[in-house]
């Protein structure tokens, strides 16, 4: 009887099955006798090695302590907004003259843009949906896979789709925030005085740069030493807009959002283009989401609500007060309302907080890479674990070099922050307003609300989401192309990763073709030649024999002493306690079953899976061959993703075959079967 492979169409792995961050390799068609034995062999750790995690010490103590971490870190951005946002609505291309109708017309949008979008729907709203503390757009994703229904197929490859486009505008906003937040507190030396501004490019990159190298100290220690320096700009940034207001309290009428609805009614569309000035007011939110894993909700909303709001609010108020009272300060309202004594002191606390700034982004961006690689969506890169109290709390080498390279070239492109500011804004706002609709669908999803309550919260917050994205798209010619195509470009690499990891996870665990049942009676009934040694085949289930044992049988008519089929399982959990690791079954003429289960954000590791079941009664393990089926190392189908995963993955997995000695495998003892 000779067992050959049913040849039925190929199918794509369950869309639900999280892709392997590891599972790369450079498959070796032959292999060596001189192998490492298999009790030396060492195992990559976790990219979060969960060992160092102790447990946060609860109370007002820590979360204050947190609070000023997260001072430090995740307000940088939406703290230092008050440099760039009220100036960009009366200078610049488009614009308004700074009559009251237009700046009473200016505060009321940005006070009730940052009441409804950040204190409403961030703070209040999206910051309970958090995947195990974690935030951000691929938390959502999270969320959505752990719901108590399932989701239509289509919808889900929607949602996959969209929160990709989400992480891609993220990731493309990372890049240009540093950039016009140290420039443009770097531009105060011009208004101290004018011989200055040969220094303001070179300052700024020598500061982008000393920002960056910064970040492998870790989020937590530049939280200490940024958040004293936080507290002090929203000190000062408070009370140089309170004496502003004191001296013009009327400004404090353009709270009624009556101010807002008038200023469309005289402006017209040209109040549409200053809308994608106001925005920048709120640009830090989404960053203030992704920042949850490295604070907590907790802190971040003490921080928002005791100082943040209050003084953002004060300054921007001043700086309307200060520009009705003289319209020469039009060219730098911020500065403009700073006495002049203090102008020198203000610009350095300006650029220290505009480092503080750039650290939110920063910090997002390396917790949304973290996931998108734990997802598949990226290829495996080096995460370092920099906290031994946040699990959060991550550095990724090879992200910080990019988005430091990044920020200094658009810096030396556009050389102003005004002119950065036409780039800035659409990544954001298209950015939130893929988080509130993927929000729709963990309120129904996830948190059991009607549709019809989900979509009266949602429709409201996704009103203001487009108004914003859709003024910010008047900017394409502005720079914001730039953007857009730094974002297909990401957007691009991430649906070829998870192609090629879908693709190299069928690959490296084969398919099971035939039940057990069948090949052992014919094993029993015939007799083969056993040959010394162990030999292992991995499978993707462990309910059938695996199309790569098939064929070597077929093929040889031997097999080793002792054979094990090896199949490797992936939890929504990030990580699965060692007790319910593995599973031993023995099938009889030396077949072993193993079963292993693996977080998503662990990393296999062969030959200790082998080691413990070496002590669960199988005989002794020594030099086992690893047989892989590169046949099924292919893309299943025609789609955009499989496209360009055949296209782009020889470029993102260039380093690929470091991948087996990370599962302690040396690739000398990894032999490949394969079909005819």
């Amino acid at each position: 009887m000779d067992f050959k492979e049913e040849h039925s169409p190929k199918k794509r792995p369950q869309a639900d099955a999280p892709g392997d961050d590891g599972m790369v390799g450079d498959f070796l068609t032959h292999y060596g006798r001189g192998g490492r034995s298999f009790g030396s062999a060492a195992c990559a750790k976790d990219h979060i090695d969960h060992e160092l995690f102790e447990p946060v010490p609860a109370g007002p103590g820590m979360n204050l302590h947190l609070a000023l971490g997260a001072l430090g870190v995740v307000f940088g951005d939406i703290g230092t907004s008050p440099l760039y946002a009220f100036k960009a609505c009366f200078f610049g291309d488009h614009a308004v003259a700074p009559n009251q109708t237009n700046v009473f017309g200016v505060l009321s949008m940005i006070f009730w843009s940052l009441a409804l979008v950040v204190s409403l729907k961030y703070v209040t709203f999206i910051m309970r949906a958090d995947y195990k503390g974690e935030g951000g757009i691929f938390a959502l994703l999270h969320l959505l896979r752990q719901g108590g229904g399932r989701l239509p197929r289509h919808t889900v490859s929607s949602l996959v789709f969209f929160t990709l486009l989400g992480a891609a505008l993220f990731f493309a906003d990372g890049m240009i925030t540093p950039a016009i937040s140290v420039l443009s507190a770097v531009e105060g030396l011009e208004v101290a005085t004018h011989v200055a501004g040969v220094l303001v490019l070179p300052l700024t990159i020598a500061i982008l740069g000393g920002l960056f190298y910064l970040q492998r100290r870790g989020s937590g220690v530049i939280g200490r030493l940024f958040g004293p320096v936080m507290v002090a700009w929203f000190l000062v940034i408070g009370l140089c807009g309170l004496a502003q207001v004191a001296a013009n309290p009327s400004v404090l009428l353009a709270l009624s959002p009556t101010y807002a609805i008038g200023f469309f009614v005289e402006n017209g569309l040209a109040g549409l283009a200053v809308l994608g000035a106001v925005v920048l007011c709120i640009t830090g939110c989404e960053a203030l989401y992704a920042d949850m894993g490295h604070f907590g909700a907790k802190p971040i909303r003490i921080s928002w609500y005791v100082l943040v709001l209050p003084a953002l609010v004060l300054n921007y108020f001043g700086q309307g007060a200060g520009l009705l009272a003289n319209r020469a300060i039009m060219g730098n309202p911020f500065y403009g309302i700073v006495p002049h004594g203090l102008l020198l002191p203000v610009v350095l606390l300006a650029t220290l907080a505009t480092i503080c700034a750039s650290q939110a982004m920063i910090s997002g961006v390396f917790s949304l890479v973290r996931q998108a690689v734990a997802l598949g969506y990226l290829p495996r890169l080096h995460i370092l674990q920099t906290s031994r109290a946040v699990s959060g709390q991550v550095y990724i080498p090879a992200i910080n070099t990019a988005m430091m390279c990044a920020s200094i070239a658009l810096v030396l492109l556009f050389r102003e922050s005004v002119n950065l500011a036409g780039a800035y804004g659409i990544a954001v706002t298209g950015t939130m307003a893929i988080t509130t609709g993927i929000f729709f669908f963990v309120l129904m999803h996830n948190w059991g609300w009607s549709e019809g309550n989900a979509a009266v919260i949602v429709t409201g917050f996704l009103v203001l989401d487009l108004l914003f994205f859709g003024a910010n798209l008047m900017k394409f010619f502005d720079g914001g192309w730039i953007i857009l195509l730094a974002s297909a470009i990401f957007m691009a690499c991430m649906m070829a990763c998870e192609s090629f990891q879908k693709a190299l996870w069928g690959g490296i665990f084969s398919k099971t073709i035939r039940p057990q049942d069948p090949f052992l009676a014919h094993l029993a009934a015939i007799a083969p030649p056993r040959v010394p040694g162990t030999a292992v085949f991995l499978a993707r289930s462990d309910n059938g024999i695996p199309v790569t044992l098939m064929r070597f049988f077929n093929q040889h008519q031997v097999l080793h002493e002792q054979v094990l089929v090896l199949a490797v399982t992936r939890s929504t959990e990030p990580s699965v306690p060692e007790e319910q690791r593995l599973t031993v079954r023995p099938l009889g003429r030396g077949i072993h079953q193993l079963s292993a289960r693996y977080g998503f954000m662990e990393t296999p590791c062969l030959p200790e899976l082998l080691e413990a079941a070496a002590m669960r009664g199988l005989p002794p393990i020594h030099d086992p061959v690893y047989f892989l089926d590169r046949k099924h190392l292919a893309f299943g189908g025609w789609s955009l993703a499989n496209f360009l995963g055949s296209l782009l993955a020889p470029v993102l997995f260039r380093d690929a075959e470091t991948a087996w000695p990370s599962f302690g495998v040396p690739r000398s003892r990894v032999m490949e079967v394969r079909g005819g």
